[in-house]
């Protein structure tokens, strides 16, 4: 996945089925062809969440042909900076490959 001359990102939660999948087709729309994008799963489901790619139809990202994987240590060690997307810690991303694009962790929290 990575390329010298091209930063790489990997968007990691814990189904892949939702927010890892809309923040790397965001990304993709964002960035273009500048950025290497990819997204995985600690748990991964077995479908994109309908509602979520119906959501990013309308801003014109398209992830329908998308579909869940695992993370595995491959991925994590060919990137250079990991994203962890929920609530839950990204312990099974750090377990895996300590300090690995994890330097600047940011909580971030939904309003209720």
């Amino acid at each position: 996945m990575s390329n010298p001359t091209k930063p790489s990102v990997l968007f990691v939660c814990v189904k892949n089925c939702g927010k890892s999948h809309m923040a790397a087709g965001l990304m993709r729309k964002i960035a273009g062809d500048t950025v290497t994008v990819d997204s995985a799963g600690t748990k991964p489901g077995s479908a994109i969440n309908e509602l979520s790619a119906e959501t990013l139809l309308e801003v014109g990202v398209d992830i329908t042909d998308q579909t869940p994987k695992q993370l595995t240590d491959d991925l994590i060690a060919s990137v250079d900076r990991i994203i962890v997307l929920g609530p839950r810690r990204p312990s099974a991303v750090r377990r895996r490959h300590p300090g690995r694009g994890l330097g600047h962790r940011r909580t971030l929290r939904t309003r209720q």
